[in-house]
């Protein structure tokens, strides 16, 4: 392959004629040295001589990384002199410093991520926190959506830590959480926002009857014996749970926001511990038809004064 040399520059009219001359008997493409049919264009700078001859000046241009890629070219097959070599330096160079820049930016976004959800996620049961729970209700609200937030507090809870100690304890609202999860929907949030509290938000629900329902069953799973522990445990791990039930209607008493949803809940859910726990009400008035033994009403909490059910 013919080496890059250096261009010599005459304004002589002898010259420049020279120049067209030599310039109009190279091919279309510019050059003759075969390289061009192969898909990399290569240019051909013809510069006259004081004795009516030319110096062709070959050179890949624009196209010099892809020649080398192509035409499988290595150092020998340029001059000592040839910039070229230097330009493929710094052309690889600057590959492996934009692939470590993707790389970092890869493992930045994962970090950050990461962050986002422990700081969203209880650690212990690995549920959604209060936070998470906050920006869900938060979002479901300026959606106008209509959803329910069932507060449940576990019974007897308390017994379990006193006389079989925290790991016990930590074992069973790891329990409790798996089971809320198999008890819902995948739409649903299900949090842990206290020691022995959770929150259910149930998106687009707010029928009295499937929700009784749903309270009714997750009382009774509760309520199993060895409902946390391997075949044989030790029958005092025995709880229960009281829920508390608000109901979001665009349009129908609406609540203003999510701390107003989360503390009515909590009066509905002081209601059930009220009623003698183990059991569901509903915030606001009666909890439909009668005849449920777990139901309990909240609507005249306020007269009695409300307060945490803790």
């Amino acid at each position: 392959m013919a080496s890059t040399s250096p261009s010599f520059s005459t304004s002589s009219a002898r010259a420049r004629s020279a120049t067209c001359r030599i310039s109009s008997r190279l091919p279309a493409g510019g050059c003759s040295c075969g390289l061009s049919g192969r898909g990399t264009a290569c240019a051909a700078l013809p510069c006259p001589t004081p004795r009516g001859g030319a110096i062709l000046d070959l050179s890949f241009g624009l196209g010099l990384v892809e020649a080398v890629r192509d035409h499988a070219l290595t150092s020998s097959d340029f001059s000592a002199t040839d910039l070229a070599i230097d330009m493929l330096y710094l052309v690889e160079a600057k590959s492996a410093a934009m692939e470590a820049s993707r790389t970092l930016n890869r493992r930045l976004r994962g970090a950050m991520l990461a962050a986002e959800e422990r700081a969203f996620t209880d650690p212990l049961t690995g549920l959604r926190n209060r936070r998470a729970m906050t920006r869900a209700m938060t979002d479901l609200l300026r959606r106008g959506a209509s959803f329910a937030v069932m507060h449940v507090d576990l019974d007897f809870f308390k017994q379990v830590n006193d006389t079989l100690g925290h790991g016990a304890g930590d074992r069973v609202l790891a329990g409790v959480a798996a089971l809320m999860l198999e008890l819902t929907r995948q739409d649903d949030t299900v949090a842990r926002i206290g020691g022995d509290e959770f929150v259910i938000i149930v998106a687009g629900l707010t029928d009295r009857a499937r929700l009784s329902e749903l309270a009714d069953r997750l009382i009774a799973r509760l309520e199993a014996p060895n409902a946390f522990g391997p075949e044989g445990a030790d029958p005092q791990v025995r709880i229960s749970a009281s829920i508390g039930i608000a109901l979001q209607a665009p349009g129908r008493g609406a609540h203003r926001g999510a701390e107003d949803l989360l503390e009515a809940s909590d009066i509905a859910l002081y209601a059930a511990k009220r009623a003698g726990r183990g059991r569901f009400a509903f915030h606001g008035g009666s909890s439909g038809p009668e005849g449920g033994d777990r139901r309990a009403s909240a609507e005249d909490v306020g007269k009695t004064g409300g307060g945490s059910a803790r």
